[in-house]
């Protein structure tokens, strides 16, 4: 992975289970067997990663994903 640029994250309270985020960035974000989300391993973004991160923000109906840069 390139340089980290920020972490990504899914507030549990807020997610809803629409997964547009795991759509959008399936390398940032994993779905548990009742469909909700939460960032795989530490939220780590690469530069690489960045416009999914910020797409998968922007896509969330809840607002439950947030990015945050470094």
């Amino acid at each position: 992975m390139s340089d980290v640029v920020g972490r990504v994250r899914v507030d549990p309270d807020r997610c809803q289970g629409h997964n547009r985020c795991t759509a959008i960035a399936a390398d940032l974000f994993v779905t548990d067997d009742l469909g909700y989300a939460s960032a795989i391993g530490d939220g780590a973004v690469s530069t690489e990663q960045r416009e999914r991160a910020e797409l998968a923000v922007l896509n969330c109906p809840e607002y439950a994903v947030t990015f945050e840069p470094s």
